[in-house]
């Protein structure tokens, strides 16, 4: 019997209150975040921001916290109500033939939706792409306002973190580099939510 994952399942890190995302920004967004215990100007509330509860695949899209304007690695602890009210009112950010009968029904949706769900191929400590997927979620408008004034617990800072497993990778220690991961597991969602996001 294989190991392997479902294609699409949500797995992250998270106990019986909080799950954990990740974003990446630069010095001028993160440290005030930081300080403020969430996001404060210059976050712009104007703009879609992705989560990504990922660890890897946001280690893949920041480039190890050195691709410019995302150096610091934030670790974000949301309410699991705010989590899955992000998903109740979701749309796929791709057209889906089973969960919608036409290509025109699916782009109402999108507009009608402040929250988008998209699944790329997660990524393994080289960055290889993975035969299953990872989900990233897209906060606009007023699951934004709720994202920063209610949903966010903690913030912390995993930049050091991100730049140690980058060393044992590059050290070429894949056993050392897998133990410093968080631990990521199946987030157990209700069959509506499930079918909502594929």
């Amino acid at each position: 019997m294989s190991s392997e994952p479902p294609k699409h399942q949500v797995r992250a890190a998270f106990d019986e209150g909080v799950i954990t995302v990740y974003q990446a920004y630069g010095e001028r967004i993160a440290e005030p975040a930081l300080r403020a215990g969430t996001f404060v100007d210059p976050f712009r509330m104007t703009r879609m921001t992705w989560i990504k509860p990922s660890f890897l695949w946001m280690m893949y899209r920041c480039g190890w916290g050195t691709k410019p304007d995302q150096e610091r690695v934030l670790a974000l602890d949301i309410t699991r109500e705010g989590f899955e009210w992000a998903l109740a009112n979701s749309c796929l950010s791709h057209f889906d033939r089973v969960r919608f009968a036409t290509e025109a029904d699916w782009r109402e949706a999108l507009r009608a939706s402040p929250v988008r769900v998209q699944w790329d191929p997660e990524r393994d400590l080289q960055f290889n792409p993975l035969p299953h997927r990872a989900i990233q979620i897209g906060l606009s408008g007023s699951a934004v306002a709720r994202y920063v004034g209610d949903w966010i617990v903690s913030v912390r800072d995993v930049t050091p973190l991100a730049h140690e497993v980058h060393e044992a990778v590059r050290a070429g220690d894949d056993e050392a580099a897998r133990a410093l991961l968080p631990v990521e597991r199946p987030y157990p969602l209700p069959d509506e939510l499930t079918a909502r996001i594929g």
